[in-house]
């Protein structure tokens, strides 16, 4: 057998440059590029490996371990998980800031390969710089602590134990199941130490996303259940986009007369003027969406793990209505008794639809539904137009940059107020333009997502619309955008501190307090941050804008700048998009001294009445 003699470092390099994947019929690498910061942890022994490849496999430098993480899901998202980033820290505080990341990606279900440098196997120098040491067992560290948040978790201790930790980490972050985060813990000694490894380890392997096909009795006792239903209703979540199946669920969709609502990770899949589309689903959806659900009497959840925003807290669906959840992971299909089709989104709708025969659902059911989504889009035409008004409302102002962005223009957000108002009032152009990181409600994703996303496809805009709050916590990608060439938009929509919280606050009863700046601790005149100089501080464009009409202005420019532009635009604290008529279930004081907060909890249990448990 031949062999080549390489360090664990050079050899994991190698072995990540000989995998392939096929997009579009193109073979591409499957590893696009590796996010890193360097330490002593990673510096001496992987920085050495992936320096002598630079050109076939790109090493971008992050600004923070968290931030370069997110970028790396932004990509995955972007690229529909058919491409995966690496990134790459130190030890101690550079591990642990890419644990958040890793919550992202286990949530949302998106591969990343997360390579941080660890103690030594031999444990001869220990405590080493940046160790944190577990009195009662010395095997952890800090990288333990990713073991909640990783689908693969391994600490390479010897050289060769890479040759089975590698393909299982491939494995997991390409399984339509189990897909989301692979970590490895690089114990220092062991990255430069020697083995000789075979070679045909590193022979080029080409590696397409399986297409698990469901069970043949489930299929057809979920074709049964369809055909009886009389108001069914589809709920379309990320998981469609993940098996490039939208053209397939639109088609399905028209054929068979079904209505069609989205997830927030599934908005987009339909364009916003489908004939099928009656809007995004939940507390962050539409009236229209909802008020289906209320009377559907069948609900075909396809790749949604129906997270409570979906479900209103379990409130938004007839108690007595089945459930049909195709899901190519048996833990979400098999959720709240459903009848489970365990299987590809794409594959399964393509038997489901052949084992259908000529059925559709009754014309009334539909033209319920469009009527609905008519009266919906009146009520945003409403709550989108513009006004004179010099602090305009979010929905005023995502109606402006809707209105001048281009149809392949991505938008893309995570937290704060931004998600439930572009969620209601974006109107999607071309299917797979809306990113919401709404799993985790990641504070902080929204810019380094951006330039992740902007990175899959330069060829488009990626407007990044985020609060003041979120940019306040993670902006340094700002930087790396400029510094790579990767333009973004960013539009700060700067409401005075974390205002859909102080909301949140206020509905429970609680006096506003510590959310908005104005209602926080502080010594003298409160002073607000200028996000435009700031953000022409890291070599951005930086445009202040005031109003609707400037905004526009400021968008325009924005558009034919030729690096990353800041628009900062202050918007009503207050004023929000609301009356879908979703509960949500959120921790409310049984007992207290303010009688607001008695009459919220009051409301609290009136929609837990409505609640489906268990059925």
């Amino acid at each position: 057998m031949r062999t080549v003699r390489l360090t664990t470092a050079q050899a994991l390099v190698r072995w990540l440059l000989a995998q392939r994947t096929r997009i579009d019929g193109r073979e591409v690498p499957l590893f696009a590029g590796v996010f890193a910061i360097f330490g002593h942890g990673n510096v001496t022994c992987l920085s050495e490996a992936l320096e002598a490849v630079k050109d076939e496999l790109p090493t971008w430098r992050g600004q923070n371990e968290q931030s370069m993480a997110l970028a790396a899901l932004g990509f995955a998202k972007a690229k529909r998980r058919r491409q995966i980033m690496v990134a790459t820290s130190s030890i101690g505080p550079g591990a642990a800031n890419m644990v958040t990341a890793a919550g992202v990606g286990h949530t949302n279900r998106l591969p990343i390969l997360i390579l941080a440098g660890d103690y030594f196997a031999s444990r001869a120098p220990d405590p080493v710089l940046q160790q944190v040491e577990t009195f009662h067992d010395p095997t952890v560290s800090v990288n333990d602590a990713f073991k909640p948040v990783a689908r693969y978790w391994d600490r390479i201790t010897r050289p060769e134990q890479i040759l089975a930790a590698l393909p299982q980490a491939l494995a997991t972050m390409l399984d339509p199941a189990d897909c989301g985060p692979a970590f490895l813990g690089l114990c220092q000694d062991a990255q430069g130490e020697a083995f000789d490894y075979p070679a045909r380890f590193f022979e080029p392997a080409v590696h397409e996303p399986p297409r698990p096909r469901p069970d043949r009795g489930a299929l057809a006792r979920a074709a049964s259940a369809l055909a009886s239903a009389r108001r069914p209703l589809v709920i379309a979540g990320g998981g469609v986009r993940y098996s490039e199946a939208e053209a397939f669920l639109a088609a399905f969709a028209e054929k068979r007369a079904l209505p069609v609502a989205e997830t927030i990770a599934g908005r987009g899949i339909l364009v916003h003027d489908h004939p099928n589309n009656v809007g995004p689903i939940g507390i962050l959806g539409s009236f229209s969406a909802n008020r289906l659900a209320a009377e559907a009497d069948l609900l075909l959840a396809v790749g949604t793990r129906l997270q409570d925003f979906t479900t209103a807290s379990w409130t938004l669906f007839d108690p007595d209505a089945r459930l049909v959840a195709i899901n190519a992971a048996r833990f979400d299909a098999v959720k709240h008794r459903a009848l489970a089709v365990v299987g590809d989104a794409l594959a399964s709708l393509e038997e489901l639809d052949a084992a259908l025969g000529s059925w559709r659902a009754p014309e009334e059911w539909l033209a319920r539904a469009r009527q609905y989504y008519a009266e919906w889009n009146a009520f945003v035409d409403e709550r989108t137009r513009p006004t004179n008004a010099e602090v305009p409302s979010y929905a005023q102002v995502i109606g402006a940059v809707n209105r001048l962005a281009e149809p392949r223009d991505l938008v893309l957000t995570a937290a704060g107020g931004l998600p439930g108002e572009l969620c209601m009032c974006w109107r999607v152009k071309t299917p797979g333009t809306f990113d919401c990181e709404f799993g985790f409600s990641c504070m902080g994703y929204e810019i380094a997502g951006g330039l992740g996303a902007k990175m899959a496809d330069p060829s488009r805009d990626v407007i990044v619309m985020v609060g003041d709050g979120s940019y306040l916590m993670m902006n340094s990608e700002i930087y790396s955008s400029v510094l790579t060439g990767h333009k973004l938009i960013v539009v700060v929509c700067d409401n005075g501190g974390y205002a859909v919280i102080d909301r949140l606050q206020r509905a429970k009863g609680i006096p506003s307090f510590n959310n908005q700046l104005e209602d926080t601790r502080r010594a003298g005149e409160l002073v607000r941050v200028d996000f435009a100089k700031h953000a022409e501080a890291m070599g951005a464009i930086g445009i202040r804008a005031r109003g609707i009409g400037e905004l526009e202005d400021a968008f325009r420019r924005a558009k034919a700048a030729d690096r990353t532009a800041v628009i900062h635009v202050e918007v009503a604290a207050r004023d929000w998009t609301e009356g879908n008529d979703a509960f949500w279930e959120c921790g409310t004081p049984e007992v207290s001294a303010r009688r607001e907060v008695e009459e919220a909890y009051a409301r609290h249990r009136a929609g837990k009445r409505r609640q489906r448990v268990g059925v």
